[in-house]
């Protein structure tokens, strides 16, 4: 009884087996091979007749404006002075824009110094009845406006990317001292900061990585790491390990010292952040909410006063 209860199972376990098998075989001869299938998708898209059709399927803004603002930036980027172009390459470079082009970037400025102020002069000589005087001062003032703000927004994305670089140093050190003293090497460690964070201090030790890659001592990455971002904590941080590998010094205490340092440095701030808040809040509290004190609390006296004439009198 036990052996014909136990071939009817195998033979119920065959026949869904056998039909499972030609379900498969079926839907994969219906549906044939995934890559041939998306193959065709793309075959079966209807393709441009011509040039001039793709052409004509883009936008205005991608067809006319981006080529021409790229045209006329070509023009003025070539009458920029080198050494405008290479302080211009540092603070791109510094805000992390490695991508940016530096002409482009000169080019925007004088295009924007152009548009603003031919705006200004429109504005104050011709839609205001202001003095010639103040007119020009306008207009100057718009032009300025122009060609300075571009490179005020750059430097306030440098001022922030700085500030968050100095932020996750002291943490990102931890992680490599762990590393190190778990037997990693240095540039692994680095690694393990590059893979484990998204941040701009991560993606800067992974270009460090890939220069090293690349055939470039660690020593120079590393510096050019530190004159690149302008961080004087990275920048001590480099020189340390720059020293210790010049000396053979083991890279396991540096690092700890080096993060000792950091947290230290990061209360610092902060205590000093806090003992700058007294003086910060002074003045909106002369000037916005000391007024308004003063109204509500002497308002009705003086509304009082006034009634029966007493203000007046005085």
């Amino acid at each position: 009884m036990d052996t014909q209860l136990i071939g009817i199972i195998l033979m119920l376990l065959l026949g869904g087996g056998l039909l499972a098998g030609l379900y498969i075989a079926g839907r994969d001869q219906e549906e044939g091979d995934p890559l041939m299938r998306r193959l065709q998708e793309y075959g079966d898209r209807e393709l441009p007749a011509s040039l001039d059709e793709l052409e004509m399927s883009l936008s205005r803004k991608e067809r006319i404006v981006v080529p021409a603002f790229n045209a006329l930036a070509g023009v003025l980027g070539g009458f920029a002075p080198e050494n405008q172009i290479q302080m211009i390459q540092m603070k791109l470079d510094r805000a992390g824009k490695t991508e940016a082009d530096p002409s482009m970037f000169f080019a925007q400025r004088i295009f924007l110094t152009v548009v603003l102020g031919i705006g200004g002069f429109v504005l104050f000589f011709f839609l205001t009845d202001w003095p010639v005087i103040r007119a020009v001062i306008g207009t100057v003032v718009f032009t300025l406006l122009g060609y300075f703000l571009p490179m005020l927004q750059l430097t306030s994305q440098i001022k922030k990317r700085q500030d968050g670089i100095v932020k996750a140093l002291p943490d990102a050190l931890d992680l490599m001292t762990i590393c190190v003293e778990a037997g990693l090497s240095f540039d692994m460690a680095m690694g393990k900061v590059y893979e484990k964070w998204d941040s701009d201090l991560a993606q800067a030790f992974g270009r460090v990585l890939q220069e090293i890659q690349l055939g470039k001592l660690r020593r120079e990455a590393l510096r050019d790491m530190s004159e690149r971002l302008d961080v004087p904590d990275l920048t001590t941080f480099a020189a340390a390990i720059i020293q210790a590998d010049q000396l053979g010094v083991s890279i396991g205490k540096i690092l700890r010292v080096q993060a000792d340092q950091m947290r230290v440095k990061r209360r610092q701030r902060a205590q000093e952040k806090a003992q700058q808040a007294p003086v910060k809040m002074m003045i909106p509290m002369v000037f916005l909410i000391f007024p308004s004190i003063w109204i509500v609390l002497m308002g009705p006296s003086v509304i009082f006063l006034v009634e029966q004439g007493i203000v007046g009198g005085i």
